[in-house]
């Protein structure tokens, strides 16, 4: 099942990136004093008495003109309707929506106004009421004014301080609970597949391609997301889902509107896939906004296989594949097990290798090794090159197995974990897929300490 999507709105300035970076436990989000700082949002993911979810940062929520009698820095001040698209796609794309006020401002205007907005929505998650900078007791006390937002029982709590956030944090994954279903996926059919991207790299003239060859077309469903189309097909008697994606634009060039969060329904989709199908444009090269796609699908362990699109228009000779190639390798570093195709989706340039491509990943994300031959590989590597220790203490790596696939997860017991160094582990991992491949899946090391009683033995 798809981890939960919570998502935090509500006008500038009311410190919802400091809630962000709170919850996700670390400093990812830009905070400052100045309304509109964040311009588009960020992801990570949470975990509260072992429920894992996805928080969303978005922009401040807020009509054109003055707050307060300081001008709004928002580009996007001039765009009612945009605004408004942007907090109804926020909630609705969204299992919960955390709405942030701010105490010691009081109820706004802008507040009544995003408030109207989520109840108007036709099917609105659940919502919480979040009053924050309820640093003292009498800010605290002010948190009761919120009721006449007409939201419920307002919740108070200091993003900056950590106070209340607790108590948040057990109503929001009481709620996520409650409300949703196991079934968020597509049920029997087949291998996932998403295809993501900047925007105008090709994607829909791909599925479009790959949708155009002699396969049989089972039926086009909606997918989990409102407004994307899952697309069931057979493929030589594989069935295979194809999750198409909004383009993911870089940060601060987002516009506002439906485009805001097409990241929101793009995580959706790498969340729910097998396999992701990453389109480059083959003119442009790699850009930054690459790497931070390939690096949301590396964050989510999913498997993967880089398309360079549009490769009819680039000019070549002989020698233009294999330096694009080394040239791509060099910008996406941390995804060189990922195989890599130079297609065409006008032309269908070498398209009729993408599917077999993307089940030969998947396979290998299945891949399973037997205990005594993984224990094998790990004493010739340790033989090859020992593992270096800290404080003359060396590693010792006494036993490995091979704990779950998809991904594939591998467990070394070790005499002390903290002696591991993250180059012996990149080694480790290099050494597997020297024997076993492992093409475009990510391999998870853990190492764990022998228990107490068998140092002793």
């Amino acid at each position: 099942m798809s981890k939960p999507v919570v998502a935090l709105v509500g006008r500038p300035n009311v410190g919802k990136s400091t809630l962000f970076n709170r919850l996700a436990g670390e400093r990812l989000a830009v905070v400052d004093d100045r309304p509109g700082t964040t311009r588009d949002r960020l992801v990570a993911e949470a975990v509260w008495n072992g429920v894992a979810f996805d928080i969303v940062d978005t922009g401040g929520i807020d009509p054109p003109g003055r707050r307060g009698g300081e001008p709004l820095s928002l580009d996007s001040a001039d765009y009612v309707d945009a605004i408004r698209a942007q907090a109804e796609l926020a909630s609705s794309e969204a299992d919960a929506v955390l709405f942030l006020v701010d105490a010691q401002d009081g109820p706004t205007p802008a507040d009544h106004e995003v408030a109207q907005w989520l109840r108007r929505l036709p099917s609105p998650p659940p919502t919480f009421l979040v009053v924050n900078k309820c640093d003292s007791p009498e800010a605290r006390a002010r948190a009761l004014e919120f009721y006449e937002l007409g939201m419920g029982d307002p919740v108070p709590v200091s993003a900056l301080h950590g106070l209340g956030t607790g108590d948040l944090l057990d109503r929001l994954v009481e709620s996520l609970g409650r409300t949703l279903t196991p079934i968020t996926e597509p049920a029997d059919d087949g291998l996932p597949i998403a295809i993501v991207g900047r925007p105008n790299v090709g994607k829909s003239s791909l599925l479009n391609r790959l949708l155009g060859e002699e396969r049989v077309l089972v039926s086009p469903l909606p997918g989990t997301t409102r407004d994307a189309v899952d697309t069931h097909l057979t493929y030589h008697g594989t069935p295979i889902t194809l999750i198409d994606t909004a383009g993911i634009r870089r940060r601060g060039r987002i516009e506002p509107g439906v485009e805001k969060y097409s990241v929101l329904r793009a995580l959706k989709a790498i969340d729910r896939a097998d396999v992701a199908l990453i389109v480059l444009d083959g003119v442009d090269g790699v850009l930054a906004q690459d790497a931070h796609i390939a690096g949301l699908i590396l964050d989510k362990a999913k498997s993967a296989v880089v398309l360079v699109n549009k490769w009819d228009l680039v000019p070549k000779d002989a020698h233009t594949m294999p330096a694009y190639a080394e040239r791509l390798r060099a910008e996406l570093a941390f995804l060189d097990f990922v195989p890599v195709l130079f297609v065409s989706a006008r032309t269908g340039q070498r398209t009729s290798d993408i599917l077999p491509m993307a089940l030969r990943v998947q396979e290998e994300r299945l891949r399973r090794i037997p205990t005594a031959e993984l224990n094998r590989l790990v004493r010739e590597a340790v033989d090859r090159h020992a593992a270096p220790g800290r404080g003359g203490r060396p590693l010792k790596i006494l036993y490995a197995a091979q704990v779950r696939s998809d991904p594939p997860t591998f467990l070394f017991h070790v005499n002390d974990p903290r002696l591991v160094h993250f180059s012996y582990k990149r080694y480790l991992e290099n050494r597997l897929r020297e024997q076993y491949g492992f093409t475009g899946t990510p391999l998870r090391l853990a190492f764990r300490a022998r228990s107490a009683d068998k140092s002793r033995r």
